[in-house]
């Protein structure tokens, strides 16, 4: 029974919303998704079947947005296991030791969250381009950064490291250390600590920050146009090859990539909620330790 059923009826008007009050708040979140979320995503997919299937498809088989697609899937899969390596070493470090600069560190893993992805960019370019010492070395040697694969992983990197570190350290923090240390305490070893302690209790918030970090990953737009050079069927990603498109007025083909790009989005919001509705009571105990 929940806190406002128990409370006694005078003092429920306090802590409860009159009916009519509910409705116009309920009505305005559904008016919000509808304008923000439902509409432009009807509107993506209807645009791009405006011709028909068959037109959608092969717009979708063209050599350019093949590659754009293989690229996107290869940047994906190369950023998302370093970052979610990244996020466990961090929060490990930040939640099982004490040192000075703790918070500045903290603060350093959320940068990307308040610099524009287009200033990353610039800054990749600036000490990786063809005009700078080490990027002019690199490309002499045949190793590239700027306008290419390189170069985009490095932005999307740069871009998505917070998503899980910031998903691990509440929950790091709030699960405390006494595990870790009665297992040390009993001989396990620093490996054997983390996979049979740590990660089973982080592996919730864990899959939370990958499937975040990877859909981040495959939208982002700002960092990667500026690093990617846009070589239309080498360095463009979807979202890149998605703006080539409609600015030449192929809207089909522009629409077709979009909705194929937030499809993908989809699938990753349906996995999520499939993983929270089977392991509901799991996920909870994790969050609530």
């Amino acid at each position: 029974m929940s806190d406002t059923n128990l409370a006694p009826p005078r003092f429920r008007s306090a802590i409860e919303e009159p009916r009519p009050a509910r409705w116009v708040l309920i009505a305005i979140v559904v008016l919000g998704l509808g304008v923000l979320l439902f509409a432009p995503l009807i509107a993506v997919f209807a645009e791009a079947l405006s011709k028909g299937w068959g037109a959608a498809v092969a717009s979708l088989g063209n050599r350019d947005a093949r590659a754009a697609i293989r690229l996107t899937l290869t940047i994906a899969a190369i950023s998302v296991p370093l970052n979610a390596a990244f996020g466990i070493a961090a929060a490990w470090f930040i939640t099982k030791f004490d040192f000075r600069g703790k918070a500045f560190l903290i603060t350093l893993i959320d940068l990307p969250f308040s610099v524009s992805p287009v200033v990353a960019g610039l800054c990749i370019v600036l000490m990786f381009g063809a005009n700078s010492v080490l990027g002019g070395w690199l490309v002499a040697s045949g190793y590239p950064i700027v306008f290419a694969l390189p170069g985009i992983v490095l932005a999307t990197v740069f871009v998505t490291f917070p998503f899980v570190a910031r998903e691990l350290i509440p929950i790091m923090i709030e699960q405390g250390r006494a595990e870790e240390e009665a297992a040390l305490t009993l001989g396990a070893s620093g490996a054997r600590t983390f996979l049979t302690v740590t990660l089973p209790n982080i592996r919730w918030a864990l899959l939370y920050g990958v499937l975040l970090c990877n859909a981040r990953a495959m939208g982002e737009f700002g960092a990667v146009a500026v690093v990617s050079g846009k070589i239309r069927g080498q360095t463009a990603s979807i979202p890149i090859t998605i703006e080539m498109l409609y600015n030449e007025y192929l809207s089909v083909a522009a629409f077709s990539l979009a909705a194929l790009l937030a499809m993908l989005g989809l699938v990753t919001l349906l996995l999520k909620t499939v993983l929270e509705l089977r392991h509901a009571d799991q996920i909870a105990a994790t969050y609530h330790r």
